[in-house]
């Protein structure tokens, strides 16, 4: 079975997917770990598509294309209904630079300032797609999506999870993300449900 490289250099997220693909023989591998395999750098991928899947397309092709081997490559991000689905697929990048959660964070308390509670409703979302061109499936791209719905609270709770997780809580596991870690969370997610949606064909196409 050939190794399965995750397109994304947030350990994070490598954590969420390896608890996902738990008991399967699935040999996962993020982009720096399959920079060192490979004994060269991979460079980022620049995610100037403007939808979630226009990003996931986007990676997964290039790091298939630059090792080899399958790719899977998810973007997420969270929309925010009163503030018409921002931040959507500038999520990580919101406040300006890439992957400053505080800053992010503390964008989203002030643009949400007076807003009530009844209207701070918001979704995560998160779009899955596995490549392979040098494989069976070519030029084809298997693709799957994923929601869940929650509240945006006035202050953070919880210290696990990442991005928004602290600000976002679920009413299906009564936490926040971050309160829930990846036990509870891993359950319910944006992406555990995308990983649903595609797991038997994923583990089906591996396992050729």
């Amino acid at each position: 079975m050939r190794p399965l490289v995750f397109a994304t250099r947030n350990r994070g997220k490598l954590v969420e997917l390896h608890e996902l693909l738990a008991g399967t023989q699935i040999e996962v591998l993020g982009v720096a770990d399959a920079a060192k395999v490979l004994g060269r750098d991979l460079p980022d991928v620049v995610e100037d598509a403007d939808t979630f899947v226009g990003n996931a397309a986007k990676k997964a092709r290039e790091v298939a294309l630059r090792t080899g081997w399958p790719a899977l490559a998810d973007d997420s991000g969270l929309e925010v209904d009163v503030l018409d689905g921002a931040p959507g697929v500038y999520s990580a990048r919101w406040a300006g630079s890439h992957g400053d959660d505080d800053a992010n964070n503390a964008k989203l308390l002030r643009a949400l300032g007076d807003v009530p509670a009844e209207l701070r409703t918001a979704r995560f979302r998160c779009a899955l797609v596995l490549a392979d061109p040098a494989g069976p499936l070519g030029d084809e791209l298997v693709t799957s999506d994923g929601v869940v719905e929650g509240v945006i609270l006035e202050a953070p709770r919880g210290s696990g999870g990442f991005g928004y997780d602290p600000l976002f809580f679920c009413p299906e596991i009564g936490q926040t993300f971050a309160e829930a870690g990846v036990g509870p969370k891993g359950h319910v997610s944006h992406r555990a449900r995308a990983m649903a949606a595609l797991a038997p064909r994923l583990r089906s196409y591996l396992s050729r």
